[in-house]
């Protein structure tokens, strides 16, 4: 009998796995299913707000292991767990993708074709505040075609730090109306 499709393998191990990674405190970031020779190689990303630490990987893993092994029927046949946290590289595309990105420097292109080179501040359900070209501004995600971390080898500094939690209370007592925010002089 021959296995099922990649994709579907995935959907119907998507809520299981899901929920097995939340359980243990994580959120499941990606989940893919590949063919490596005779086995699957099933590779489970996961993150939080405060990182993974590699216990945390060790702890997942066993976690998964026990499900997937309840699962067996579904994958038909043998598998290699690999369980890691997102790269640098990975795209941001959800709020709390923004959220963990605070005070990080990121490559951003909107859907109008601007390229900003930003530090991330306070993420919203709706937007996010950037701090690029000396001026903080309100994003609508909407509007973001795509946003990178960029690696930084030294500390954010301060005065940008700063202008961007005066811009975030400002935007807290206004209501946030998603308008650029100059920082008053």
């Amino acid at each position: 009998m021959p296995s099922p499709p990649r994709d579907e393998i995935v959907a119907r191990l998507t809520p299981t796995v899901s929920q097995a990674v939340a359980e243990v405190g994580f959120d499941l970031e990606d989940l893919d299913i590949q063919q490596a020779g005779r086995r699957r190689l099933v590779k489970v990303i996961i993150d939080a707000d405060e990182g993974v630490a590699l216990d945390d990987i060790a702890e997942v893993s066993r976690a998964l292991s026990k499900v997937l092994d309840e699962h067996d029927h579904v994958l038909a046949g043998p598998y290699t767990l690999e369980v890691t946290s997102p790269g640098v590289d990975r795209p941001l595309t959800k709020q709390r993708h923004w959220r963990r990105a605070r005070n990080r420097l990121a490559r951003i292109r909107t859907v109008g074709g601007e390229e900003l080179l930003g530090r991330v501040g306070p993420a919203s359900e709706s937007g996010v505040l950037v701090l690029a070209g000396g001026r903080v501004r309100r994003l609508i995600y909407g509007d973001i075609e795509r946003a990178v971390v960029e690696v930084e080898f030294q500390q954010p500094p301060a005065e940008e730090l700063v202008k961007l939690d005066r811009a975030a209370d400002v935007a807290a007592d206004d209501g946030g109306d998603g308008n650029d925010t100059e920082e008053p002089r």
